[in-house]
C-alpha cells in the first residue's frame, strides 16, 4: 500500500510547514504522518464552533482504554468520509484497532486494523475522493481523515491536538506567502481555536470531537517511541454510532 506524507511543523513556521520529512520526527519538530508506521461571513457558519448536534449531523463515540471521544459528523461537507466511517464502525471494523502514531501538538492517527500504519480499507472497497467543503477546518477537535495523495481515502484517520499556542500572524502570514489563502473570520478562529491550518484543502475534514477532548490530551501526550508511536497501546475498543 501506499505510504502517505502528512506534514506539520510544532511551531508551523514556514520551513516547518512546508518542509518534507522523512518516517521519524526529526531534532527540528517537523513531523510526518504517513499510512506507516475561505469560509467567510459569520463564525457561526463553522458547525465545528457549536457542542449542538444539529439535525443534518450524525454523531458517534469511539470507546478507548484512556476514555471516551464523542464527536458529531458532517454528512453535507463530507457524505463519503461519513458513510465511510459510519459503516466501518457499525461492522465493528474501528473495534480492537491501535492509534499508531501519536503526536503532541499536532494529532494522534488511527484506523487501521494492522496497527503498521500501512493498511487498512474503506467501506466502498477501494479508496474514495477527497471532499473539501468551506464549512469545515482543522481547528482543534477536527475529525480528518488520512491519506496517501489525492483521493485515497481508506480507513485511517486523525483528530487534531494542535491548539491555539502553536498558531501566529506571522505563520498565516508564511503560509499566505506561499499561495494558501485565509478569509479573516477562519484566521481569527484558528487564532483562538488552533488547529492545523496547512492541512485544509489536503485532507478531508468530516467531523469534530464535542466532548473528550481531554481524553485527546492524554493520548496525545502519551509516551512514545521514536516513530511516534505509543510505547503502551492506545486502543479503540468500539465506535458507537448513535441514532
Amino acid at each position: 500500500m501506499k505510504k502517505a506524507n502528512l506534514l506539520a511543523g510544532s511551531g508551523l513556521s514556514l520551513m516547518l510547514l512546508l518542509a518534507g520529512c522523512g518516517e521519524e520526527n526529526n531534532q527540528n519538530n517537523v513531523n510526518e504522518v504517513n499510512n506507516n508506521g475561505d469560509g467567510t461571513g459569520e463564525a457561526a457558519e463553522y458547525p465545528q464552533l457549536s457542542e449542538e448536534v444539529a439535525d443534518n449531523e450524525e454523531e458517534a463515540v469511539l470507546r478507548t482504554n484512556y476514555g471516551d471521544i464523542h464527536v458529531k459528523l458532517f454528512p453535507e461537507a463530507a457524505p463519503k468520509a461519513v458513510e465511510n466511517f459510519m459503516t466501518l464502525a457499525e461492522e465493528g471494523y474501528y473495534d480492537g484497532v491501535i492509534f499508531h502514531r501519536v503526536i503532541e501538538d499536532f494529532m494522534i492517527q488511527g484506523g487501521d486494523p494492522t496497527g503498521t500504519g500501512g493498511g487498512g480499507e474503506s467501506a466502498f472497497g477501494e479508496p474514495f475522493e477527497d471532499e473539501f467543503d468551506e464549512s469545515v477546518a482543522h481547528f482543534r477537535g477536527a475529525l480528518a481523515m488520512a491519506n496517501s495523495g489525492q483521493n485515497t481515502n481508506g480507513s485511517q484517520f486523525y483528530i487534531v491536538h494542535a491548539g491555539p499556542d502553536q498558531l501566529s500572524e506571522e505563520a498565516f502570514e508564511a503560509m499566505e506567502q506561499q499561495g494558501m489563502d485565509f478569509s479573516e473570520d477562519l484566521k481569527e478562529n484558528y487564532l483562538e481555536l488552533g488547529g492545523t491550518p496547512h492541512l485544509d484543502d489536503g485532507h478531508t475534514v468530516f467531523g469534530h470531537v464535542i466532548d473528550g477532548m481531554d481524553v485527546v490530551d492524554d493520548i496525545a501526550t502519551a509516551e512514545t517511541e521514536p516513530v511516534d508511536r505509543p510505547v503502551e497501546e492506545v486502543v479503540i475498543e468500539s465506535v458507537e454510532v448513535i441514532d
